[in-house]
């Protein structure tokens, strides 16, 4: 998911489970069409050092592509994990890694809508307002596979909807409307040449 607001780089930054995992190497975005993109991802059941290579990776090409989320699938690895580091609607960034994660979202009277626009990194240049509950939750496992939970509004809570969507195959035009997937393909397709096919990796 790209960063679509501003964010403020001397805010607070909430690791509640651990800093992000560094050393990683930026690669090439998958984008939609590509079969795991459109199915659900493997669980993981080995949390070991490959899982810990595969997140620092995913991380550096996060921060390349100027996301504040990635799941494993835009690395084109069939692998339900996301990371992300994104901002609330007060501006305090939380950064996490999600392994195997079941969202809960509010119901009845204390569910409201946020229709904000939305991108994706795997559908670059282009964004459509989609509408989705105003709060979310994310529970999971970290890379050591001890339990992880992470909860917000704004922003954050666009954000753990869209990548645990990811893990379920799901990208955020199926939630649009026939005539918004056509405005975000229109916009999609006028920004392609800003965006090779091997983006970020080779920026």
């Amino acid at each position: 998911m790209p960063d679509e607001q501003p964010t403020d780089d001397h805010s607070d930054v909430l690791t509640p489970h651990g800093p992000l995992p560094t050393g990683g190497s930026p690669r090439a975005i998958t984008r939609w069409g590509t079969p795991v993109m459109h199915r659900a991802q493997q669980q993981v059941t080995a949390y070991d050092d490959a899982l810990a290579t595969l997140a620092a990776d995913m991380v550096a090409t996060m921060y390349a592509a100027d996301g504040v989320g990635l799941a494993a699938c835009q690395v084109g690895e069939d692998v339900a994990m996301f990371v992300f580091d994104c901002p609330d609607d007060e501006g305090v960034r939380t950064v996490g890694v999600v392994c195997n994660p079941v969202l809960t979202l509010p119901e009845g009277k204390d569910r409201q809508l946020d229709s904000d626009e939305e991108g994706c990194l795997s559908y670059p240049g282009s964004f459509e307002p989609c509408a989705r509950p105003d709060w979310a939750r994310v529970d999971g496992f970290g890379l050591d596979g001890e339990p992880v939970s992470f909860d917000g509004d704004g922003l954050l809570a666009r954000c753990l909807q869209h990548e645990t969507d990811h893990t379920l195959g799901t990208v955020f035009g199926d939630r649009l409307s026939a005539k918004s997937r056509k405005k975000l393909g229109k916009k999609h397709d006028a920004a392609a040449e800003d965006y090779p096919l091997t983006w970020p990796a080779s920026s």
